[in-house]
Order: C-alpha cells, then structure tokens, then sequence
C-alpha cells in the first residue's frame, strides 16, 4: 500500500468519528435546551407553576408557556428541565409528576406526614379523612383559593375595605346585595352571587357582568322558579313566596348553578344544631344564606374570610344592611333562623382561626 493510501485510511475513520461527535452535540443543543448568547449562561426563572401549565422566563430569550410535559418536576433551573423531558431528575427527594398531575412513582407507603395520623390505628378502624388525605398526597392541589364571603350587614359602612375584598381569588356576595356606589367598602369583584328567588336583584342591569349566579333552595317552589327563569317562561304561581320575586334573570343556563343541598343540611343541623324541618319552613329552622356560603366555602376553599357579618342586637337603631335604612331591630322579626345559635357556630370558628373576620362583627 502506497504512503498516501495508508494516511488516507488512518485519516478517514477520524474525520467520520470527529463529524459524528459534532453533529451530537449540534442535536443536543437543537432538541434539549436553547442556544446560549456569547457570553450569556442561559438561566430558567419559574414564576408560576400550576397543574396544568408553567411559565418559564429565560434570560434574554422570550417567554415561553406550554403544557406540561409527561415528568414534570416541581422546581427550576436548565439542568432540571432537561431532565422532565429526558424522564430523569437531579434531586430524587422532588415530586415528579405525570402529564395528568399524578405523582410518577406511587407506592401504597403512607407519607411522612399521614404516618403519625393513621399509622398506628388499627385493623379495620375508620380513618377519618384518610381517602382525601392519601388523594392530596398523589395529587396535590399546586393551587390555593382564598375566598371571602361578602354579607350585607350594615357593619360594612365606611371600613375602606374594598380593596382588602377585591384581594381574595374568589369573591361570594349573597342576595341582591349591591355593588355599585359601594365600591370603596365592599369592593368591585363578584366571583359568585348566592341567592334564592326573594332574594334574587330585580333589575336587570344590576347584575355582574362575569359572575356566575348560584341558585340556593329551600322549598319545592324555588326550582319552579328556577324553570321558569331558564327557561324564559312567564313567571306563574308568585303567590307562594313571601316577598316579590325577580321576572328575569339575565344569564345563560352556562351561567348558572345550584348550590348543593348537602351545604344547607350540613349548617342547619350539624353545625348549628337547628331542630329537623321535615321539608318544611318552621319557626327557627332555616339557616341564613350567609352561613350556608360560608359552609360551602369551608368545603371548596384553601382559606376562607368573612366581612359584613354579625347582628348586634345591643344597636337596634344601626342600619341593618349598608345599603338601605332598615334597623338591626327588624330581625327580630325574623322567625326562620335562629340568630343567637348561627353567632354561636360562627364564633367557634373566628376563634379556633378557621375563618377570618374582616369587620370584627361575629
């Protein structure tokens, strides 16, 4: 074999090997990450994780929001999102999670912090909570509603606290309670509005634009109007409730819901311990719509607030609503709810921290 044919075959494999060796890495940098600028290592800020999406900040790249992917690790930094895609992870104490939100490895071991609560019962026991408790665990809730329950007491009146209100991730309003021309103490945010069909605001053009609007029942003839509403009927057999009702509801059924009767059961007669109504409206047995939402909100909600609630019967020349002149005096007139037994249940819970009292009125 000639000189030249002999340089030429050592030489060959070593351009091939140098060729694929470049072209590896020219991939790598193409399919797992960004080219850096010179100069510039490429940093990932996380500033906001959900179950859902993430958004991701790259020094002097744009912004990129996306799904998702299959391994999604709860942190930040490039090496770690490298490895979401590649199925690895730099740190095996992370969660990892699948594209549905599950936790990626699941094993029938308790968590740390279930142990000490259901480690030591017995074969056989109930374990209270244990199904949610073991379900937050593979599926965690990565986010966290704060909601307030707005209520119509007069207490309301020039606390300044509309922007405090306006805070909070879902805002609950009750009944026809206003917001226009309050704004500075009730705020201007409507998330949902609570209501029955005496309750329900009037006028048309009263209504929140994107709240959705609760319908609560507490007798058979608060779903024919219900019917009557969505359906657009004309509104018939008025005789049977106790004030005027609303002729129009301006939403579309998407727009509508209906509050769950297991939320009116639950604070009548477990919380406040109000006598069995059989069905029917009787002396003391009905629960104000007030401390239904606030059961409702117990249920569905991270943190919960309240402001505007509480009757100080000690005032009865006080305004009784902060938008009309009606006295505190004219609920002793009311003879469905037992107010005396609703501030008691309420006070339980403003004083074991589970509820906070923006107007200090419990």
């Amino acid at each position: 074999m000639k000189p030249a044919h002999k340089l030429l075959f050592v030489l060959c494999p070593m351009l091939v090997l140098g060729f694929i060796y470049y072209s590896s890495g020219k991939l790598h940098l193409h399919v797992w990450g960004q080219k850096p600028h010179k100069g510039v290592e490429p940093t990932v800020k996380v500033s906001k994780v959900t179950s859902v999406s993430v958004k991701t900040t790259v020094t002097k790249e744009p912004v990129v929001e996306g799904p998702v992917s299959v391994g999604r690790i709860v942190g930040s930094g490039t090496a770690s999102l490298q490895r979401v895609h590649s199925g690895q992870h730099e740190n095996p104490s992370r969660p990892v999670f699948d594209k549905q939100g599950f936790l990626l490895n699941l094993d029938t071991k308790l968590p740390p912090e279930l142990v000490y609560k259901y480690g030591n019962l017995s074969e056989g026991v109930c374990k209270p909570g244990y199904a949610a408790a073991k379900m937050s665990a593979i599926y965690p809730n990565l986010s966290c509603k704060r909601c307030i329950i707005v209520g119509n007491g007069g207490i309301l009146s020039n606390k300044s606290l509309g922007s405090r209100i306006d805070e909070y991730d879902v805002v609950i309003r009750l009944n026809e309670a206003p917001v226009s021309g309050y704004t500075r103490d009730v705020g201007s945010k409507t998330t949902l509005r609570i209501t029955y069909p005496e309750g329900a605001i009037q006028k048309p053009e009263r209504y929140e634009k994107d709240s959705l609007f609760v319908f609560s029942a507490f007798k058979p003839l608060d779903f024919k109007w219900l019917r009557q509403m969505v359906f657009r009927e004309k509104l018939q057999g008025t005789e049977g409730f106790w004030k005027s009702v609303a002729h129009f509801v301006p939403r579309q059924p998407s727009e509508i819901r209906i509050l769950n009767p297991y939320f009116i059961q639950e604070a009548a007669f477990q919380f406040i311990g109000l006598p069995q109504n059989n069905g029917l409206m009787g002396k003391g047995n009905i629960p104000t719509l007030g401390t239904v939402a606030i059961t409702m909100a117990l249920h569905n909600c991270d943190e919960v607030a309240v402001a505007g609630f509480g009757y100080d019967m000690n005032t009865p020349h006080a305004p009784l609503h902060y938008y009309e002149t009606v006295k505190m005096s004219a609920i002793k007139e009311s003879w469905t709810h037992n107010i005396s037994k609703e501030k008691e249940f309420l006070r339980k819970l403003v004083k074991a921290n589970i509820i906070t009292d923006l107007t200090n009125g419990i």
